[in-house]
């Protein structure tokens, strides 16, 4: 499908055109906090271990799994009886991200860094939220054979929303100061909240099998046990580790082309539109591979030339200010890192069963952030001791237990199909 058909499928098929849209609304917040806040917090003179554990706030969106079922459960007050109970929610939490945003537009990190910290968790809080009712949406709007094509407008959405939050707000705060930048930032949430006001309202689903909260927790992780045996932890720890590096310079790429003298419209022009372009492309090219070559071999391609990719970061950080160097990193990392991110959405698909796909989809994608955005925090104080070259080199060795997991976890699946006559098993 090419993209020009994509766009027209979306244009004459009014689901795809809420999904385009809410999938805007989800990634316009995640730079906001993240990646753009390190921009802004570099400009301020934090220090640099401490812009590192502002990037803790993100483990919101590692922990949603925790309050999921209260979301499929619950109805909110009032409400739920006007919109249903997920465009309740929904709503409810676009208009926490809109009010967090608004609130972190008049904070000021160089006078009261603890009372922006505060207001970032509200509003990461408010953004994991939505992505959960937004998830829910997406499952419940659409039948099987069609969450492909949603799944695929959503991630268009989604990137539209990082450009959005990334270089658009750097172009604005770079020429009207940072709290113009916030502010319009929120006023784009309307996108969302017009989407959400506009879907149809979708039959609740109704709890019918008496299983308590905690059995509903523990049945999907009980079902990947009684699948893998041993094999799951090798399992876990992969994809634990397989997008680290990614984590790492989310965090630090920032304050590293801010230290290096680069303005905030060369950073945006190069690494938040020229970089999602790249990695847009790199996504595409994961997934041919997936076709092409199968899973596994496109997994450890991925995760290891994801995490080599930062010795380009590495050279730059020791060379100094280069727009050509900025342009190779960029290149590199959000293209490796794109190709590395479909072929793990691809292996974590693979790994769930129907009957818990949803919930087990969850708690993986939730364990694939969770040692990240752990990690990520502390990455301010190796920067500080070690400096940016040499953090650069050293996350780029990730790619070598990578590696070996996937060889390991491969070799047993190409044992597993041979044993049961399988003719080959990628």
């Amino acid at each position: 499908m090419t993209a020009r058909t994509k766009l027209r499928d979306i244009a004459a098929d009014p689901t795809l055109a809420l999904m385009l849209a809410l999938g805007f609304s989800s990634g316009l917040p995640f730079l906001l906090i993240l990646g753009t806040q390190a921009a802004r917090l570099a400009e301020a003179k934090i220090p640099i271990e401490e812009i590192g554990l502002l990037s803790w706030v993100g483990l919101c969106y590692s922990l949603k799994f925790l309050w999921a079922p209260i979301i499929d459960e619950v109805d909110l007050p009032w409400l739920a009886k006007v919109l249903g109970r997920r465009r309740a929610w929904l709503l409810a939490a676009q208009i926490g991200v809109a009010g967090g945003l608004v609130a972190l537009a008049f904070a000021d990190p160089a006078h009261s860094l603890f009372g922006l910290i505060v207001r970032a968790a509200i509003t990461a809080f408010a953004a994991a939220t939505q992505d959960i009712v937004i998830d829910g949406w997406r499952i419940d709007s659409a039948p099987p054979e069609r969450q492909g094509i949603m799944a695929a407008t959503y991630n268009l959405g989604y990137r539209f929303g990082l450009i959005a939050a990334g270089a658009g707000a750097l172009y604005i705060a770079d020429y009207s100061g940072w709290r113009a930048a916030y502010l319009i930032m929120a006023v784009l949430m309307l996108v969302g909240m017009i989407a959400c006001l506009l879907s149809p309202r979708l039959p609740e689903r109704v709890s019918v099998d008496g299983a308590s909260a905690a059995e509903k927790f523990i049945a999907p992780l009980t079902d990947l046990w009684q699948r893998f045996g041993p094999m799951l932890a090798a399992i876990l720890l992969l994809v634990a580790l397989y997008r680290l590096p990614d984590f790492l310079s989310g965090v630090m790429a920032n304050p590293l082309y801010i230290g290096l003298g680069f303005s905030k419209s060369q950073i945006a022009t190069m690494s938040k539109v020229y970089g999602i372009w790249i990695g847009i492309a790199g996504a595409f090219a994961g997934g041919f591979a997936i076709t092409r070559i199968g899973l596994m071999p496109a997994l450890l391609i991925g995760g290891v030339t994801a995490a080599a990719s930062h010795l380009c970061l590495a050279l730059l950080a020791a060379t100094g200010k280069s727009l050509p160097l900025l342009a190779l990193s960029v290149s590199v990392e959000n293209f490796a890192g794109n190709f590395a991110g479909a072929a793990l959405i691809a292996y974590m698909s693979s790994l769930t069963s129907p009957a818990y796909a949803a919930s087990q989809y969850a708690l993986l994608s939730s364990l694939y952030a969770l040692l990240g955005k752990f990690l990520g925090g502390l990455s301010g104080f190796a920067v500080k001791d070690i400096g940016f070259a040499k953090f650069f080199a050293s996350t780029s060795l990730i790619g070598l237990p990578v590696a070996a997991l996937c060889l390991f976890i491969w070799a047993h699946q190409r044992r597993l199909g041979r044993k049961r006559g399988e003719p080959g098993i990628s």
